[in-house]
C-alpha cells in the first residue's frame, strides 16, 4: 500500500471514531498494536511503518492548550474561571471549578473533559453562586461537574453549548488535588493571605508576622499577589525561595474593576476587596490535600495560642473533643498603634529605617464591643468545608466552636476600633513578648537577606 494511501485511509478513520465519540480508546490502541505486530513481522525492507506511525500519532494527538493564568476569562460569557479541583463530597459530581461570575448573566453551562488525551462529551453543569457577594455584580461561584463514564480526566473546562469541539481552540483547566499526598509529607497548618494589592509595605510588622508563625508551627502562607511595594516585594521573593511562602498571581485589576471595600453601596466597584471570597475558597482548596489546618486571616493578624505553645498543641487539645468541628472561630482583638510600651526596650536600631510597624512596642488590647457584631477569623479543617466566607464558613460538612479567647485569639495590631477609649481603659498584653529571644534574631536575618539590614545592625 503507497504510504499517502496510508496515511489517509487511517487519519479518515480516525476522524470518523472521534466525531462518532465512542470506542475512540480502543480504536486508538487496536491501531497501535497493529503496527507493533507488523513491525515485528514484517522483512526489514518493508518495515517504513515505523514512521508511518509515528506520522499518524502526531496528526491524530489533539494540541492541548493549559492556562498558565490563574484567572481565565471563559469566552462567550462575561465570567472568569480561576481553578478546577477533583471533589467528590457532593453526591452525583466529580469536580469542582472555582470562577468568578456576572451575577446578573447566569445562563446554562457544560463541562467538558480531557480524557487521557481525547476530548470527551460534554456533561451538563451545576453553577452554585455564593450568598455573601456585598451587592457586587461580580462574585464567587462554584460550578460542579461530574465526569462521564471511561474519562481519565486529567483536564476541563467549560461550554456555552453542548458542541463538538476542536481540542486546541480552548484554554483548559489542571484537575488538582487528584492525587493525596502520603501522610508524611502532608503539612499541618497553612496560612492564607487572601489579597495583597496597592503599594502595602508595611515591611517590617510583615516579617515579624511570618516569623512569628514559624514559631507557632506553619508550614506554609499563601499569598495572593496584584501588587505590592518595592521592599516588601524584595522580602516576599526571599520567603518564596525558600519555600515557606507560596506566591499566587492574581491580576483581577486586568480583568474587572476591584474595590477596595466590602460594601458595594459605600466604596463601588466589580468584585468585593479584589476577589476576597474567591481567594480564600482557590485556598481552602488548594490546601485541601495537602494541609490539615488551614488558617484564614489577614496579613497583619496573627491567630495566638494563649494557653499552648503552638498551634499544634492548641489543636491536639481541641481535636480529640471536636474531631467533626469544620471551622474554629478566633476571636479578633485590635492592638491600637498610637499607644506604644513606655520602656521602648524593643525599639530597636536596626530597625529604625525599615517601613512599617513593629508588633512588639504594641502592647494594649481594646475589648471588643459586645452590644455589636464582633467578626471573627477561622482555623478550617478543610475536607470539612464546602464554602467560605470571610469571617465564617457559609457551607459546611462539619460544625462550628467559638475558641474561648482565653485560649487563643487573633493579635492585630492597626488603628483603633474603638476610637473613644482611653489608654487606661485598655488591657495589657505581652503575650508576644513570650517569643522576642527567638522571633528578633530570625526577623534580622529575614530583613538581611532581603538587603534591608546590614550584618553589623543585627541584634
Amino acid at each position: 500500500m503507497p504510504r499517502i494511501s496510508l496515511q489517509q485511509t487511517l487519519l479518515k478513520t480516525f476522524s470518523a471514531s472521534m466525531k462518532r465519540g465512542k470506542y475512540r480508546a480502543v480504536f486508538c490502541l487496536l491501531i497501535v498494536a497493529y503496527f507493533i505486530i507488523a513491525f515485528n513481522l514484517l522483512p526489514p525492507e518493508s518495515r517504513w511503518v515505523l514512521p508511518e506511525l509515528t506520522f499518524f500519532l502526531q496528526q491524530t494527538t489533539p494540541a492541548l492548550l493549559t492556562s498558565q493564568q490563574s484567572i481565565t476569562p471563559l469566552p462567550n460569557t462575561k465570567h472568569f474561571l480561576v481553578s478546577a479541583f477533583m471533589d467528590q463530597r457532593v453526591k452525583g459530581f466529580d469536580i469542582r471549578i472555582i470562577g468568578i461570575f456576572r451575577r446578573d448573566s447566569i445562563h446554562p453551562l457544560h463541562c467538558i473533559f480531557f480524557c487521557a488525551g481525547f476530548n470527551s462529551e460534554t456533561t451538563s453543569a451545576s453553577v452554585l453562586l455564593h450568598s455573601d457577594h456585598f451587592g457586587f455584580p461580580f462574585g464567587a461561584t462554584d460550578v460542579l461537574c461530574r465526569i462521564p463514564e471511561n474519562c481519565d480526566a486529567t483536564h476541563v473546562t467549560l461550554l456555552t453549548q453542548p458542541s463538538p469541539v476542536n481540542v486546541s481552540d480552548h484554554l483548559w483547566l489542571p484537575i488538582r488535588n487528584k492525587k493525596t499526598p502520603s501522610k508524611e509529607n502532608r503539612l499541618n497548618f497553612t496560612v492564607c493571605i487572601s489579597n495583597l494589592y496597592g503599594d502595602y509595605n508595611n515591611v517590617l510588622q510583615f516579617a515579624q508576622t511570618l516569623e512569628m508563625y514559624k514559631l507557632l508551627g506553619v508550614n506554609r502562607v499563601v499569598i495572593y499577589k496584584t501588587s505590592c511595594g518595592p521592599e516588601l516585594d524584595r522580602l516576599l521573593r526571599i520567603y518564596s525561595q525558600e519555600g515557606f511562602v507560596e506566591m499566587v498571581p492574581w491580576p483581577i485589576n486586568k480583568y474587572l474593576n476591584p474595590s477596595r471595600g466590602w460594601n458595594f453601596a459605600e466604596h463601588g466597584g466589580d468584585l468585593q476587596y479584589f476577589g476576597q471570597i474567591v481567594t480564600l475558597n482557590e485556598c481552602i482548596y488548594r490546601s485541601m490535600e495537602r494541609s490539615r489546618y488551614v488558617l484564614l486571616n489577614d496579613i497583619d493578624e496573627i491567630i495566638m495560642p494563649y494557653k499552648h505553645d503552638n498551634l499544634n498543641a492548641l489543636m491536639d487539645s481541641l481535636q480529640p473533643r471536636h474531631s467533626n468541628v469544620a471551622q474554629f472561630l478566633i476571636e479578633n482583638h485590635i492592638f491600637p498603634k498610637k499607644y506604644f510600651e513606655p520602656s521602648g526596650r524593643f525599639h530597636l536600631p536596626q530597625w529604625r529605617n525599615v517601613p512599617g510597624i513593629n508588633i512588639l512596642e504594641h502592647i494594649y488590647r481594646e475589648d471588643p464591643d459586645r452590644k455589636i457584631y464582633h467578626p471573627h477569623k477561622m482555623i478550617v479543617q478543610p475536607r470539612l468545608v464546602e464554602q467560605t466566607s470571610v469571617h465564617e464558613v457559609i457551607k459546611t460538612f462539619g460544625l462550628r466552636l467559638k475558641v474561648p479567647m482565653e485560649v487563643c485569639r487573633i493579635v492585630h495590631v492597626r488603628v483603633a476600633l474603638r476610637k473613644s477609649l482611653k489608654l487606661v481603659e485598655l488591657n495589657e498584653d505581652k503575650r508576644l513578648w513570650d517569643f522576642q529571644e527567638k522571633l528578633i534574631p530570625n526577623v534580622d536575618k529575614a530583613l538581611q537577606k532581603a538587603g534591608m539590614l546590614r550584618e553589623e545592625e543585627q541584634s
